[in-house]
This record gives C-alpha cells, sequence and structure tokens, in this order.
C-alpha cells in the first residue's frame, strides 16, 4: 500500500527537520563551522551543502512540491542566480512586463553588459506574449499574483508554450508562497523565493531560494558558487524555524485579507482594489485553479485623497519596506519597491502615484478594518 502524502501543516514541522542526533532534542542545532573533515564529503557553506542549509532546502522542496534546491542570501541572489545560470551572451529572456522593480531594474542595467538580450510583454493574452518568443529565447520568466498590481499569470498556459518552444520557465513566487501555490505542478520549470518575506515571515532574515529538478538545481549551483550568494548557519536555523509556522502564518492572512479587500471595495474613499481573491478581478478564475491554497495576504489600492498622509495615520499597520511578516505592513511603491522606474516605465504598467501596496498580517481583522477607516 502507498503512504499516503502528508499535508503542508505536517510538512512544515516535520520536513528537513532532523533533530539533535547528539542529545536527542527536537530542534535542529546550529552548524556554524566553516571547516569539515573532507574525507567522506567535502562540506563548505559555499558550496550549498552544510546541514542548516540542507534542512532548509529539504522543507522548502516538500512545500513546492520540487525535487530540491538552493538557500541564498536574498530573493535577489536566487533570481539573478537562476537567470544566469539558464543564459549565455547572445540568448534572449522573455519577462512579463508588470515585474517587481528590483527584478526589472536588474533586468535593464544587468544583462545588457553581459551580451543578453531581453524584452518586456504583457502576458494577459497568452498568444501576444508567444509572439515575443524569438529564435535565441532561453528563459521565459514570470511573477504571479504580480508586485504591487496582483496581476495573475496563467501558468499552465505559459509552461505549454514554453515547452513547445523548448524554453526554460522561471517564476517569482513570493507574493503566493508555497503554500498558496505550487508552480511546479503546473509545469514551470524554477521556483524562486524572497525568503525575506513570507518564508521568513517574521521580519527579520534576509534570504532567498530556489527549487527545481535536482538537474537543474544542479546547473544552477554551478553558478552558485561562483557567485557566493550563499546563507549562513544562523539564518538558515531561523529560516526553518519560520517555514514551521508558515502554513498558520499564511492561512490567517489569506483570511485577513480577503475581509479586508471586501471591505476597501465598499469605500467611498477608495478607488480601486487589486486583490485576485476579489470576484471582479480580472485574473481570479485563473487565480482559483492555481492558487488551491489562497488567494494571499497581499493586496493594494488607490485612494481618492493624499496616500502618505493616510500611511501616517494608520496605527497599528506599520509604514515599512518589506512585506509578508505577521505585522501589518503598508508602503508607496512610488517611493519604494518601484522607485528605480521612471515614471513613464510606472505609468506604462499601471502603477499610480496614488496606489498603496498593503501586506496583510495575522492580527485581528476587525483591528485592521477600524484602523484603516479612521486613517479614511
Amino acid at each position: 500500500m502507498k503512504e499516503a502524502k502528508a499535508s503542508k501543516l505536517t510538512q512544515s514541522v516535520h520536513v528537513g527537520s532532523f533533530g539533535d542526533p547528539l542529545f536527542g532534542g527536537v530542534v535542529t542545532p546550529i552548524y556554524p563551522s566553516a571547516a569539515y573533515d573532507y574525507e567522506t564529503e567535502v562540506r563548505y557553506p559555499r558550496y550549498y551543502n552544510t546541514p542548516n542549509q540542507k534542512a532548509v532546502v529539504e522543507k522548502l522542496a516538500a512545500l513546492e512540491n520540487g525535487e530540491t534546491g538552493l538557500v541564498f542570501s536574498s530573493g535577489m541572489a536566487a533570481i539573478m542566480t537562476s537567470i544566469f545560470a539558464m543564459v549565455r551572451s547572445g540568448d534572449h529572456i522573455l519577462f512579463q512586463n508588470d515585474l517587481y522593480g528590483g527584478t526589472h531594474h536588474a533586468a535593464l542595467h544587468e544583462l545588457e553588459r553581459y551580451g543578453i538580450e531581453h524584452s518586456m510583454v504583457d502576458v494577459s493574452d497568452l498568444k501576444t506574449f508567444e509572439k515575443g518568443i524569438r529564435k535565441n529565447t532561453k528563459v521565459i520568466y514570470v511573477e504571479t499574483p504580480s508586485n504591487p498590481l496582483l496581476k495573475i499569470t496563467d501558468l499552465a498556459g505559459v509552461s505549454k508554450i514554453a515547452r513547445k518552444h523548448g524554453i526554460v520557465t522561471i517564476i517569482d513566487n513570493t507574493f503566493a508562497s508555497p503554500v498558496n501555490q505550487n508552480p511546479i505542478d503546473f509545469g514551470i520549470d524554477i521556483v524562486t523565493h524572497s525568503g525575506t518575506k513570507y518564508i521568513g515571515g517574521h521580519s527579520d532574515i534576509c534570504c532567498g531560494a530556489m527549487v527545481s529538478s535536482k538537474k537543474l538545481t544542479e546547473q544552477i549551483k554551478q553558478s552558485a558558487l561562483h557567485f557566493g550568494g550563499s546563507l549562513d548557519a544562523q539564518s538558515c536555523y531561523l529560516v526553518e524555524r519560520s517555514l514551521k509556522t508558515i502554513v498558520l502564518r499564511v492561512r490567517q492572512q489569506n483570511l485577513n485579507a480577503l475581509a479586508i479587500a471586501k471591505f476597501l471595495e465598499s469605500e467611498s474613499a477608495v478607488t480601486k482594489v487589486y486583490y485576485p481573491g476579489l470576484k471582479n478581478h480580472p485574473g481570479h478564475s485563473i487565480a482559483k485553479k492555481q492558487m488551491p491554497g489562497g488567494f494571499g495576504g497581499m493586496l493594494s489600492f488607490e485612494i481618492k485623497g493624499d496616500p502618505h498622509k493616510f500611511i501616517k495615520k494608520l496605527k497599528y499597520i506599520k509604514r515599512a519596506i518589506s512585506l509578508g511578516g505577521v505585522e501589518s505592513t503598508i508602503t508607496s511603491p512610488v517611493l519604494t519597491s518601484h522607485a528605480k522606474l521612471t515614471a513613464a516605465e510606472r505609468k506604462l504598467v499601471g502603477i499610480s502615484d496614488k496606489l498603496v501596496r498593503f501586506s496583510v498580517g495575522i492580527e485581528e481583522t476587525v483591528d485592521l478594518i477600524n484602523d484603516i477607516k479612521q486613517a479614511l
């Protein structure tokens, strides 16, 4: 009889957490050593194979339904290492046009220097998106839900196009988290995360990760060894600790975000709400299929008044640049995540000066709603 696969909640607690083999403790010890006996296996932090690194990867791979992966010192280290490992001079990368500002800026200012071509195309129409593929296209890169407008990309559709043309697919799955969305199930090859967000979950760790097949991970690892973006043992320990509660945290954030999005829809001072859990969201039907765990804890909205004055009046919801923590945070994308884009570039992807991005925490829903009410 085939053993039943454990639920995400059980996996988040047990997979990869091998405990203390010396004293029998239930928590994985911190192994800070940078020097190991090389007779049986050559271990070294920059080789991505120390005990604490492996513990995190096993847990993440299980949650993402992947074979294995790597843990990095930041989300951008995970993203750019994965990209560079798949391309060489003369190749082309097709990006969806609405991306996290850091990724957008890196593509504009780094790829050309290495002779790598790229283009950014609206992925809402897959036929138009497919027309962006060139003979030298080696990678398709997407992000869903997107930052900060929560646009939904059809992952099954994208992966079908990629397989047809023999192209590797990479996704930034940060906003969804492995609790809500597993892109590998829809044919995506490489999943990346800014682990600083939902994976860390407490606004106290900077890290990143990628999950894929053993074959592609090994290819990425060869580049990662040279780029040196590995994560230290203490941070890995904190990441493993955080992953044990990721399902509980994200489930509460899902519930809060949906309730707040519905409330914002009814507010006269709010002109537009972006959240894939709302039935009027253009990507709602696709999100229902590919986000079985929930619609996420991220939303954004535009207000009639001054967004900066609104943010300053909030009491529980903190003004902060990051997201995905247990505490609710809010930011103005034009001043933070997308500040490096020009006004014209922001306008092209629909980011207005009135937009605020809201990372919903685990607080009591009514307290967050009341906070928004008084600030509006």
